[in-house]
């Protein structure tokens, strides 16, 4: 098994990471862009990092899967005598008293199923990116950890000296941990833990059952649908761009950045996803969360990325006391990406807000206060489709006219008319046609290269990347227009490595690009369909649903020759493409069976 072959457990407040030996190895507390409690992930065996174990003594094997339809995880571990145990981890979700119930806490069940197994509970957070260790109190039936910033208590009816003291125990019947805010459980434990599980369980099953599904591939568009909800923050409505940080895009490449924070691009494209879907709901999260970055946006100004509470500074910096990811650093956390200037945030906005006018499902319509909003992003696109930015790929080192940059300026103006046009404010639609126009017509001049006969990278430019696969879903052009044609044509010959594409092949700050970034591979299958070649599509498709990992999940890049996954996980964009792949390639219901 790779590195990265982890589950996600949460309840769209938090998110912890367990290991298929159901070791919970990284978890941030109270939620997903703070301090991690658990960052074994990062640390391995250093003694900064915490970790929560239930480790069965002679372990030989183990088995892990979801709970059908479901974020309840069971892991099964067996040891060499016949003896085995079963976990179950969740994070309770659900609602009560008319809201949603989603509290700081991680309940794990363990049962023997059969022999005598022994296991040994190790529970070892730390706070200051492993840096401190908690001040440890217990009492009868609970122990507390108590941090600078948050306490945290675990409640069990399990012997406490055996846990405090990491003493190996033969499990003689089932235990409950509820592990979270430092808060005492008054009820009997056992009841409240079969109540949260069965309700948790149901949530999700309920949910699962009001999404529209592809007649194909259903079972792996849930399992993404449900990991993409995960990664909401719903408090806030700020959508995460994986759950971790600093795990490499390619060993030893020092390509180690933190994506636990909002990017705006990737957050229209989770919404537009989970909207084909029918789970509405997350947009309508999105939705508040992106009105409060706007009316604080000063001159309609956009950075590229906030965290969670829309903080708009999240100063870079490395951690010393976590080694990294197999050892690889550094570690790092904040993302000066967000001082950088990346002009396809506000075509990403406007996108992601475009379909509060046309959808009359959701309780919450676009109306002209909202419009208002919109057009002050506008505004910017239209000053500066033609400016230098470091592009969605984020370039450190230079900075140019990007043409993707230019497309989703083009993009917001464009939507703006339509929007217009739907509230009747024909001024209003004449003035953004004049200002989508113009845009549109120079672009396809200044983008297309006739001696490489290609559209590329940069105005003026020769090089390309993958982000031009997506000029026809953008509605940008039309997919059997030759000059996208040929272009598909060069990003065959130039990024597609085996079954695979790369986002661009020629160097940047930190070298050549070693692996495949995932979510270029599902654009390049979307493209394929829509030129008419859906065998071929289908074929690489299937592939790269066999890349995910045992529970379905995937990361942000992948090793083209062994398959193995790199990068932040789980990533929002792959798992959003392959939402979208899916929807495609599938056959329809009509006619299926």
């Amino acid at each position: 098994m790779s590195g990265l072959d982890l589950a996600v457990i949460g309840n769209c407040n938090y998110g912890a990471l367990i290991d298929v030996r159901g070791r919970v190895v990284w978890a941030c507390l109270p939620h997903f862009d703070r301090d991690p409690v658990f960052s074994a992930l990062l640390g391995g065996d250093a003694p900064s990092a915490g970790f929560y174990d239930i480790e069965l003594l002679d372990f030989a094997r183990s088995e892990q899967n979801y709970w059908r339809n479901s974020a309840v995880l069971e892991t099964r571990l067996y040891d060499r005598n016949g003896g085995a145990v079963a976990i179950v981890d969740f994070a309770p979700r659900f609602t009560l008293f008319g809201r949603p119930f989603r509290p700081i806490m991680l309940i794990r069940r363990v049962r023997p199923l059969s022999g005598t197994p022994r296991i040994c509970v190790r529970l070892r957070p730390r706070y200051g990116y492993g840096a401190g260790v908690p001040e440890v109190t217990r009492g009868s039936n609970h122990i507390r950890y108590v941090m600078p910033d948050i306490a945290l208590r675990l409640t069990t009816d399990a012997p406490v000296s055996y846990i405090v003291e990491e003493v190996p125990f033969v499990l003689g019947g089932p235990i409950d941990l509820v592990f979270g805010a430092d808060e005492s459980i008054s009820s009997s434990l056992a009841d409240m833990v079969r109540e949260f599980c069965e309700r948790t369980d149901g949530y999700w099953r309920d949910w699962c059952r009001s999404l529209s599904l592809p007649f194909e591939w259903q079972d792996e568009v849930m399992r993404a649908a449900i990991t993409l909800k995960l990664m909401s923050f719903e408090d806030t409505g700020g959508i995460v761009a994986a759950l971790t940080t600093s795990i490499p895009e390619s060993p030893d490449s020092g390509r180690n950045w933190d994506y636990r924070y909002c990017w705006l691009r990737d957050s229209y494209f989770v919404v537009a996803a989970l909207n084909e879907l029918n789970a509405t709901r997350i947009m309508e999260n999105y939705l508040e969360y992106i009105v409060n970055v706007i009316v604080t946006a000063e001159d309609g100004f956009l950075r590229p990325l906030y965290g969670l509470l829309r903080e708009s500074r999240l100063p870079e910096r490395e951690i010393a006391t976590l080694p990294g990811y197999r050892g690889m650093g550094p570690v790092r956390v904040g993302n000066d990406a967000t001082i950088q200037v990346q002009n396809d945030g506000y075509g990403s906005v406007i996108l992601a807000c475009a379909q509060t006018y046309f959808d009359r499902r959701l309780d919450r319509r676009g109306d002209a206060a909202l419009f208002a909003q919109l057009e002050r992003l506008g505004e910017q696109a239209a000053a500066r489709w033609n400016q230098p930015d470091a592009g969605l790929w984020e370039y450190r080192g230079h900075t140019s006219v990007h043409t993707h940059s230019a497309v989703l300026c083009w993009a917001a103006c464009d939507r703006l008319r339509l929007i217009a046009a739907s509230l009747g404010l024909d001024e209003r639609r004449d003035y953004w046609r004049g200002r989508a126009e113009p845009i549109r017509e120079a672009i396809l001049k200044e983008a297309w290269n006739e001696a490489e006969h290609s559209f590329v990278t940069a105005f003026g430019g020769t090089a390309i990347d993958a982000s031009l696969l997506l000029m026809p879903k953008l509605g940008f052009i039309a997919a059997d227009d030759p000059r996208f044609l040929a272009t598909l044509a060069r990003i065959e010959r130039e990024l597609r490595r085996g079954d695979y594409i790369f986002r661009y092949t020629n160097p940047d700050d930190f070298g050549t690009p070693k692996t495949a970034f995932t979510v270029c591979t599902f654009w390049y299958i979307e493209a394929l369909v829509m030129v008419g070649r859906r065998d071929e599509a289908r074929r690489l498709f299937v592939n790269l649903l066999a890349r995910r990992n045992h529970v379905g999940l995937l990361s942000e890049d992948l090793a083209v020759d062994s398959g193995e996954l790199w990068g932040n996980f789980p990533q929002t964009y792959s798992l959003v493409g392959l939402i979208h792949a899916a929807a495609s390639l599938s056959r329809p219901w009509k006619g299926a069976f």
